[in-house]
Order: structure tokens, then C-alpha cells, then sequence
């Protein structure tokens, strides 16, 4: 077996940057445990699997296919910066001669358009909603302490559990908070929560480029101890700042320690834009 491999940094246009994703073109159906096998070895954040949807595809002219995610540990319903990663490689590598890509996923059709210097991803909008603390104490003391919280709501649609540090905390304590992940997954066990975002209210510009809100994302129940930059997050942040804030166009920046910028527009149709950079920085092929 021989399959083209790659990895993209994502959501940057500098390399060693943004967050990493191996992504893997599949002319031939793939045996369903090497999916996991493989993604366990490229031992990246998220391996993103590109398969044709039918006999007469081909990765330069069609524009559909087939969008599999997987980390280190299972697969995921979705990834945003592994589709990135995904569209870059179809564009910029493979000279795919479309505009718009449209991916098939476990979360539905997502697509991806061309943009100068970057591409465009259309995911779906994931509200979330007020959570008590007390449901969730145990989980966030254990996660940051006695690190003041000003708003705690949770995703049921992506299991994620967004908590909003408060406002008297620069970017800076965001960036530097120790955040215990190792134990997460036994302090919570019920399958309810399955990702952890913590963000924070953005400061003016003046020195330092402005952003709307700052954030950090961790998945240990799926074998993500801290993702660096994360696309489906955002399709939770991005309801909820956007009703916090006001706004339908925002910039947003999640500071892990490679960081990522992400560019993101509501849309009228109940969806999110974000718009993103990538580096290609390592191209091959996979034999076993």
C-alpha cells in the first residue's frame, strides 16, 4: 500500500505554526481499522482522509469527495483546520481546477472556496447554551482551579463546554494558564462533555493587532491533550461571541503555544465562514 501524504499547518500562513494536520489522498478504499492505524502513527492532532466518491473521480477535476477525521484515538464527526488542510493540498498541490470543493462528512456537506492567499471553509453554526456551574464545577476546578469564570455555556451539538474567563484577565493570562487535562477524563466519564474551550473577551488594538476574543480548546476524551488552533470551536465561539459582542464579522485568535488567526463572518443562512491560511510543509508517501 502506498498513499500520498502531507502536512499542513493550518489556520497560519508562516510553517510551524497554526495547527498541524496530516492529510492522506485515498484512490482506493482504505481497510477501515487502517484509517486509525495510520492516524495513530502520523500522531498528529487530526489525519484527514480525501477519498473519491466514485470510480471516474479524480482528485484534479471533480469537486466532491468524501471527508473522514481521525485523531491519535477515534475518529471525530468534525475538524475544521483538517479541512482546511484538506483544501490545500486539493488546491494548491493537486491543482484541483475548481473554485468551491464540497466535502461529504459525518457532519454533513461542508465546503471550500478559494480566496486570495487563503480558502474559505463553510461549517455549520453551533449554538450554545447557559450551563450551570454546579453540573460542571467538578470539571472546571479541576481544569483551571480558582481561575475566575464570568460565563460557562455548553454545546449539546458538539459536546463542547465553553467557559468565559472573566474580563479582568488579559490575553496574556490566557496564554500562560497551566491547565490540567490529564485528569478530565475521569472527572468526567458521563460522555457529555467531549472538548473543553476556554476564551476570553478581546482587548483594543494599540501596539498589538486587535481580536474580537481570544481562546484555547482541549480534548483529552479523544486523545487531544491541547488542539492548537481549532476550526470547530469556533463554530461554537462564533455564536456565542457574536450575540455577546454584537457582531456578525469577527477576528479571533487562539493562543496555544503555535497559535492561529482566524477570520470569521456569520451568514444569514444559520452558518459560519471562516476564512484561514495554511503552509504546506512536508509532502510524501505513506507505505506499509
Amino acid at each position: 500500500m502506498k498513499l500520498p501524504v502531507f502536512v499542513v499547518d493550518a489556520f497560519t500562513a508562516k510553517a510551524f505554526r497554526g495547527n498541524p494536520a496530516a492529510v492522506c489522498l485515498l484512490e482506493n478504499k482504505l481497510d477501515e481499522d487502517m484509517h486509525q492505524k495510520i492516524a495513530r502513527e502520523m500522531n498528529l492532532s487530526e489525519t484527514a482522509f480525501i477519498r473519491k466518491l466514485h470510480p471516474t473521480d479524480n482528485f484534479t477535476q471533480s469537486s466532491c469527495f468524501g471527508l473522514r477525521w481521525f485523531t491519535p484515538a477515534s475518529e471525530v464527526p468534525l475538524c475544521g483546520h483538517a479541512t482546511l488542510a484538506s483544501a490545500a493540498v486539493l488546491f494548491d498541490k493537486i491543482k484541483n481546477v475548481n473554485n468551491t470543493l464540497t466535502f461529504v462528512t459525518l457532519s454533513g456537506e461542508l465546503k471550500a472556496r478559494r480566496a486570495e492567499n487563503s480558502i474559505i471553509l463553510d461549517l455549520p453554526l453551533y449554538p450554545a447554551h447557559p450551563q450551570d456551574f454546579h453540573e460542571v464545577e467538578d470539571l472546571i476546578k479541576t481544569a483551571i482551579g480558582d481561575t475566575l469564570v464570568q460565563d460557562i455555556c455548553y454545546s449539546p451539538g458538539t459536546r463542547k463546554l465553553l467557559v468565559r474567563l472573566s474580563d479582568t484577565y488579559k490575553r496574556s493570562f490566557l496564554e500562560n494558564l497551566k491547565v490540567n487535562t490529564e485528569d478530565l477524563p475521569q472527572v468526567e466519564n458521563t460522555g457529555k462533555v467531549k472538548g473543553l474551550i476556554l476564551t476570553l473577551k478581546g482587548e483594543p488594538g494599540g501596539q498589538t493587532q486587535a481580536f474580537d476574543f481570544y481562546s484555547r480548546y482541549f480534548a483529552p476524551w479523544v486523545g487531544v491533550a491541547e488542539d492548537p488552533v481549532t476550526g470547530s470551536a469556533h463554530a461554537v465561539l462564533s455564536s456565542y461571541w457574536s450575540q455577546q459582542l454584537g457582531k456578525k464579522d469577527m477576528h479571533a485568535f487562539q493562543c496555544s503555544h503555535r497559535g492561529g488567526e482566524l477570520e470569521i463572518s456569520l451568514r444569514p443562512d444559520g452558518r459560519v465562514d471562516i476564512r484561514g491560511s495554511t503552509a504546506v510543509v512536508l509532502e510524501g508517501t505513506l507505505t506499509a
